[in-house]
C-alpha cells in the first residue's frame, strides 16, 4: 500500500464516518479482523467516535468466523484454515457454538445459515469507511442500495459487471482526494482495474463515482459486496 494524503475539502474530515460524531479512534477498513499478520503497511482507517467503533466488533467477528466456517463446511476451529480465526473461535466458545448450530443439510450438501442484517451492518461499516478515506465524501446517511453474495451463487454476466465495469471513471472524484490521486498516479501496485488490493486473498475493495457513490468489496476471494448512495 502506498501512503497517500488526502488533500479534500477539509470540512469532510474529523468527524465520526458512522454517526457524525466526535472523533475519538481510528476505524480501520478493512477491519483487521478481515486480514491475516503481518498486516499491510499503511492500512486505512478513518475517524471514528469510540461507541461506534466497538459496536461492529462482535458483527465483524461474526462475519469473519462464518466466512472461514462456510468455506470448510464445519464449525471446528481445527478445520479453519486461517489460524487468527480459529484461535479467535477458540478464544469464544459462545461464538463458534453459534455458528455451528447454524449448519444444516440441503439435498446432502452443507449450507449455512446466516444473519443478513449483520452482515449489512459489517459491509455498510465498512463502505463507509472507504467513502470517507478514498473520497473523502462521509455518508452517514442510509444507502440507496446494499447487499452481497458468494461469487458461486453469481451469473457470469454479473460477475463480470461486478469485476470489470469499464465506465466507472466517467466521473472523476474530488479533486484532492486519495481517489483522485490513485487515477491520475496510479504507481500503487495494489492498485489494479479501479480495485485496492489491501491483502491478497483476503480482501480488496473498488469506490466508483459513477452515478453516485459505489463501493464494492471482496473478502476472502468468497463474497462479493456492494453499497451504494445515488
Amino acid at each position: 500500500m502506498r501512503k497517500i494524503q488526502n488533500l479534500g475539502d477539509n470540512r469532510n474530515k474529523g468527524s465520526c464516518v458512522h454517526c457524525g460524531g466526535p472523533n475519538e479512534t481510528r476505524d480501520h477498513a478493512p477491519s483487521v479482523v478481515f486480514l491475516d499478520e503481518p498486516l499491510p503497511p499503511d492500512l486505512p482507517a478513518s475517524p471514528s467516535c469510540a461507541a461506534c467503533n466497538q459496536g461492529f466488533s462482535n458483527d465483524e467477528a461474526y462475519v469473519a468466523c462464518l466466512l472461514e466456517c462456510v468455506m470448510v463446511g464445519d464449525a471446528n476451529p481445527a478445520l479453519v484454515q486461517r489460524e487468527k480465526i480459529a484461535a479467535l473461535m477458540r478464544g469464544r466458545p459462545k461464538l463458534t457454538a453459534e455458528i455451528a448450530a447454524l449448519k444444516r443439510y440441503e439435498d446432502e450438501c452443507v449450507v449455512f445459515s446466516f444473519d443478513q442484517k449483520r452482515i449489512e451492518n459489517v459491509v455498510l461499516k465498512l463502505a463507509r469507511c472507504h467513502v470517507a478515506y478514498e473520497m473523502n465524501e462521509p455518508r452517514i446517511d442510509k444507502p440507496d442500495g446494499i447487499w452481497f453474495q458468494p461469487f458461486s451463487l453469481m451469473a457470469p454476466e454479473a460477475l463480470d459487471a461486478f469485476e470489470n465495469d469499464q465506465n466507472d471513471v466517467a466521473v472523476w472524484p474530488e479533486v484532492g482526494s486519495r481517489g483522485m490521486h490513485r487515477l491520475l498516479i496510479a504507481e500503487d501496485n495494489a492498485f489494479s482495474e479501479g480495485w485496492l488490493d489491501i491483502q491478497p486473498g483476503r480482501y480488496r475493495f473498488k469506490v466508483t463515482v459513477e452515478s453516485g457513490l459505489r463501493v464494492r468489496m471482496v473478502l476472502r476471494e468468497y463474497l462479493a459486496c456492494e453499497v451504494h448512495w445515488n
